[in-house]
């Protein structure tokens, strides 16, 4: 009776933690692009998640993609801070960089997610949404190298493969207080392209992930039939 006990303690097991890996799209939205998935390029990094409850979890990611884009299509003066008839000669422009993203989002679960059990009302699949703060670090292109804050918002979805294994999908925004993930050596026409002045987040930079991972739980947090670690 003894060993049934235990397995039957093991077999429901949750897990307080997952780790796992993450590849998708990434574009960049700013004065060279504003059409979303167009110049997509591929990302990828590690995601790890701590799970407070079948709703909340906190998500901590690194990644890395690149970001490019061009002014075809868009008018971009040459100098519209100039106030003469030459400031509004068009000129074109294109760019290519790299980003690493370091952040942490908090993610709310539509459902309750897990295995579902007799007594339980969890999903093995639910929607979710999230919303965080980073650091945005782009580099190369001869553009020089920036640091700034990024704020991510965006929704997933959540699949329970297996009692351990999760698969996902997630699309988010990363709006940042730079105006230099368009920059390039010798180009300065997509900062404050048209003379109007930045601000917070006002006339700033984002791109945007669409991400596909898989992830392994651990840490198991053996239930009671009381809730009481």
């Amino acid at each position: 009776m003894l060993t049934a006990a235990m397995a039957k303690a093991q077999d429901d097991d949750t897990y307080q933690m997952e780790m796992g890996g993450a590849l998708g799209l990434d574009f960049y939205m700013g004065d060279a692009n504003k059409t979303p998935f167009r110049h997509s390029s591929v990302m990828g990094g590690f995601i790890v998640r701590r799970m407070f409850n079948p709703r909340m979890a906190l998500k901590g990611d690194l990644t890395m993609g690149h970001l490019t884009g061009n002014t075809k299509g868009r008018y971009i003066p040459q100098n519209a801070g100039s106030l003469t008839p030459a400031g509004g000669v068009p000129v074109s422009f294109n760019f290519k960089r790299n980003v690493i993203d370091l952040g942490a989002q908090f993610e709310f679960n539509f459902w309750g997610f897990g295995m579902k059990e007799s007594f339980s009302e969890n999903s093995r699949i639910t929607p979710y949404a999230l919303a965080g703060a980073g650091l945005t670090l782009v580099t190369g292109g001869g553009g020089g190298t920036k640091l700034g804050l990024n704020l991510p918002v965006g929704l997933g979805v959540k699949y329970k493969l297996k009692k351990r294994v999760n698969l996902g999908a997630e699309w988010t925004f990363r709006f940042t207080t730079t105006d230099a993930l368009d920059t390039a050596k010798g180009w300065k026409q997509l900062n404050q392209p048209y003379a109007i002045k930045s601000s917070g987040l006002k006339n700033k930079d984002c791109y945007s992930y669409l991400m596909f991972f898989v992830t392994y739980e651990m840490l198991p947090k053996c239930k009671t039939c009381h809730n009481n670690d």
